[in-house]
C-alpha cells in the first residue's frame, strides 16, 4: 500500500481530477454522496434505471453537479438485471474516459414480509440487487484498479450487517453478507493500493424508510433508542463519503463506518 501523502489537511480531502461511479446516486443517500464527491472536485458517473411510461428522466442530481463545474454522466442500467449489470463497469468507463477511481455502491431494495410468508421472488430481487450486483461491480472495479495501483471501493451496508431485524431476511441477509464481502475485498486488495470500506447508516428518513416513518408505533420505537435523538438525513453521509474516497483514508481498510447516531452504541 502506497503512504498517506504528505499533504496538508485540506488537500488530502481534495478529489480532483478523480472519476467517481455512484449506483443508487440520483436520490437519498446516494445523491447527497454523488453531491458531495463533486464538491470536493471529483467527476461524477450516476446510473439510472431508463425512464418507463415515457417519463422524463431524473436529471436533478446531474444538473446540480454540473453546476459545480465538474463532469456529470449518467449510464442506465437496472441493477436486477444481472446480465446488463455485467456491462456496466465498462460503459462507466467509457462514459468517464477510461478511468474509474472511486466506486460507491449505494443503490438498495427493500421487501418486507413475515418469514414464512416471504417469497422467493422477492428474496431474488434484493438479493440481486443488494448482493450479486455490487460483488459484480467490486471484481469489474478490482480488475480495473489493482494493476494502476490506486483506487477506493465503498460499500453501503447496513444496521443489518449486524443485527436481523423485523421481516427483512433477504435485506438482513445481504447486508450481513456484504460487510463480510467488504472485509475479503480488503484483505486482498489493500496490498494493491486499493482500499475497500463500508458505510453502516443507522435509520435514516429516505423514501426506503417511509414504511417505518409512517407507523407511529415503531416510529416512537425506533426514534426512543436513537442516542442523537433525530433520525438521519441524506446530508449525513457528506463527510463520510469524501472521507473513504479521499487520500485521509489511505490508511483505512477494510472497515464499516457506522453513521447511525449512536443506534449501535445504544
Amino acid at each position: 500500500m502506497d503512504p498517506t501523502p504528505s499533504l496538508a489537511v485540506p488537500k488530502l480531502f481534495d478529489l480532483s481530477g478523480k472519476n467517481a461511479l455512484v449506483t443508487g446516486g440520483t436520490r437519498g443517500i446516494g445523491a447527497a454522496c454523488a453531491l458531495a464527491l463533486a464538491e470536493a472536485g471529483a467527476n461524477v458517473c450516476l446510473v439510472q434505471r431508463e425512464p418507463t411510461d415515457g417519463a422524463s428522466p431524473n436529471l436533478e442530481t446531474r444538473d446540480a453537479i454540473l453546476a459545480l463545474g465538474v463532469q456529470a454522466k449518467i449510464v442506465h442500467c437496472d441493477l436486477s438485471d444481472i446480465p446488463a449489470v455485467r456491462l456496466l463497469f465498462q460503459s462507466a468507463l467509457d462514459a468517464m474516459g477510461g478511468r474509474i477511481h472511486i466506486l460507491v455502491n449505494c443503490a438498495g431494495v427493500q421487501r418486507r414480509s413475515p418469514c414464512v410468508d416471504f417469497s422467493e421472488k422477492d428474496w431474488d430481487d434484493v438479493i440481486d440487487v443488494n448482493l450479486k450486483s455490487v460483488w459484480l461491480l467490486c471484481q469489474a472495479a478490482g480488475r480495473h484498479m489493482i494493476p494502476l495501483r490506486e483506487g477506493k471501493i465503498i460499500n453501503f451496508c447496513s444496521l443489518m450487517s449486524y443485527q436481523g431485524g423485523l421481516t427483512i431476511p433477504a435485506y438482513a441477509a445481504a447486508k450481513g453478507a456484504l460487510g463480510q464481502l467488504t472485509k475479503s475485498l480488503s484483505n486482498e486488495w489493500s496490498q494493491h493500493n486499493v482500499q475497500v470500506n463500508g458505510i453502516v447508516p443507522g435509520y435514516i428518513a429516505t423514501t426506503m424508510n417511509e414504511r417505518l416513518l409512517n407507523d407511529p408505533v415503531r416510529l416512537q420505537q425506533i426514534s426512543e433508542r436513537i442516542p442523537a435523538g433525530r433520525w438521519g438525513q441524506p446530508k449525513d453521509f457528506a463527510g463520510p463519503i469524501v472521507f473513504l474516497a479521499s487520500n485521509a483514508s489511505q490508511y483505512v481498510c477494510g472497515e464499516l463506518l457506522v453513521v447511525d447516531g449512536g443506534w449501535l452504541g445504544r
